[in-house]
């Protein structure tokens, strides 16, 4: 018996076995396998309609109630908050412009003069804490209310001792008086101005947010539709059937979606556009206007209070000049221009606040405020032509007398400015509520709509699939 001749070397170890496959890599390749046959294609194109439609559906919603919320702001909050800043900028200057008045009606103040005072500074107090209780996020104008807080106290009290100086006819009340009004004019004023700003640029930027179009909702959609005429179109070409009732459905859900998106936004942009156009742009200037009306005022009264005693030292063509009565035509100039009869001067706040109001009574209150201001101008001239002169109890007759006088002219003024603002806040209200209520349940209806379409989309394509059943 012979045998094989041995090499000497050792059988090679067997091979590895292969480690066992884990349950998603034989899911993908039932899920492969399964793509290949065209029930296996229509599961897939069912699945990816379904969640095409679905995401469509809650993109809407989100991106719409983002808008919805601007909106809300925009009426409720940012708005509201930017009116009160500028009532307490204007309360804060009205009192200074009380303040003078009274002071030039000698030591026994009209009862009607310091209630109009008290009145002035707890508006201003009161607006303050709400504004404080209110103002979000907002560090800039949390430090501007919380200098108006600190000062406030401050100024009321220089007025206490002007006032009580001038009942006992000491020329001292006089200073305090002056003094008191920079405080007012070089830290108050300026404070309150950039809490306005800052309330003003945050209405500003909740138009932006509430107007912003829902690109990518539109977006979303569109690709949604796309899919489904495709697969519509794919189905006909394979069965030569014409309609699917559930593929229908779901492109019909979709494109109210759509339509409901594009048209209501447009609606809601339109109004807000609006509001802010002719409701919060003309508020801002007739705040301003009316702010310039009751500084010039101011103005006028120190001009006799001070006598010139207070001039321009800056190098300018207005060196030496009363600085009071070179601040006043600086606010009349800003006011109505160099205008020099009953209509301002293009460019000018009443001219902006004229061209801003939409209907006759919106306008017809600025423009008779242009006529009461030119009134004043020329009685300004008269009363400053008697002091000059030499006659000052005339000139102080044509100030703050009862009748006749620049500040017979300046109520006029305010009253007018207070009418037209009146109007252009209803007009802002109005225009803005038509505005976010155009948002009013379209987040809830895409949210309906989509699965109303999903669930279509999912019946249309098995409604296929029982053929191969």
């Amino acid at each position: 018996m012979s045998y094989p001749p041995t090499t000497g070397r050792a059988a090679p170890p067997p091979a590895p076995a292969a480690p066992p496959r884990t349950a998603w890599a034989e899911g993908l390749d039932r899920a492969r396998a399964a793509a290949t046959t065209e029930p296996g294609r229509l599961r897939v194109i069912g699945a990816v309609l379904a969640a095409l439609v679905i995401a469509f559906g809650a993109v809407t919603a989100w991106q719409v109630s983002d808008r919805q919320t601007a909106a809300d702001a925009v009426a409720e909050r940012s708005q509201p908050l930017s009116a009160d800043a500028a009532q307490i900028y204007r309360s804060l200057a009205d009192a200074d412009t009380t303040a003078t008045g009274g002071f030039l009606a000698g030591g026994q103040e009209p009862p009607q003069v310091r209630q109009r005072f008290v009145r002035d500074i707890d508006t201003a107090s009161k607006l303050l804490v709400r504004a404080a209780a209110n103002t979000e996020g907002s560090s800039s104008a949390r430090d501007e209310i919380q200098k108006i807080n600190q000062l406030l106290p401050v100024y009321t009290g220089l007025i206490d001792s002007a006032r009580a100086n001038n009942r006992q006819g000491l020329p001292l009340g006089g200073a305090y008086l002056r003094y008191a009004n920079d405080t007012m004019r070089d830290k108050l004023l300026p404070a309150a101005g950039r809490l306005y700003q800052a309330e003003t640029a945050r209405l500003g930027e909740d138009y932006e947010d509430a107007e912003a179009w829902p690109w990518v909702a539109i977006a979303t959609g569109l690709v949604a539709l796309g899919a489904l005429g495709w697969a519509q179109r794919r189905e006909f070409q394979r069965t030569n059937r014409v309609l699917s009732r559930g593929l229908l459905t779901a492109t019909a859900a979709s494109t109210v979606v759509m339509l409901w998106l594009v048209v209501g936004h447009a609606v809601a942009s339109t109004q807000l556009s609006d509001s802010n156009d002719h409701g919060a742009k003309s508020l801002q200037v007739l705040n301003e206007a009316r702010i310039d009306s009751l500084r010039a005022r101011a103005d006028e009264n120190l001009t006799l209070v001070a006598r010139g005693a207070v001039v321009v030292d800056e190098d300018g063509a207005n060196k030496g000049k009363d600085a009071y009565e070179v601040s006043y035509g600086s606010r009349m100039s800003a006011l109505v221009g160099k205008a020099s009869g009953d209509r301002p001067s293009d460019g000018s706040l009443l001219d902006k606040a004229r061209a801003l109001a939409d209907d006759d009574e919106g306008r017809e209150p600025v423009e008779k405020a242009g006529g009461r201001v030119h009134e004043w101008q020329v009685r300004h001239k008269a009363a400053r032509a008697a002091d000059d002169g030499g006659d000052y109890k005339t000139a102080l007759t044509k100030v703050i007398g009862a009748e006749g006088s620049t500040g017979e002219s300046f109520d006029a003024v305010d009253s007018q400015l207070a009418k037209a603002l009146d109007h252009e806040q209803r007009e802002f209200q109005q225009a803005a509520d038509d505005g976010r209520g155009a948002f009013t349940a379209m987040a809830l209806g895409a949210g309906v709509l989509a699965v109303l379409g999903a669930a279509g989309a999912v019946l249309g394509i098995g409604r296929r699939l029982s053929e191969y059943r």
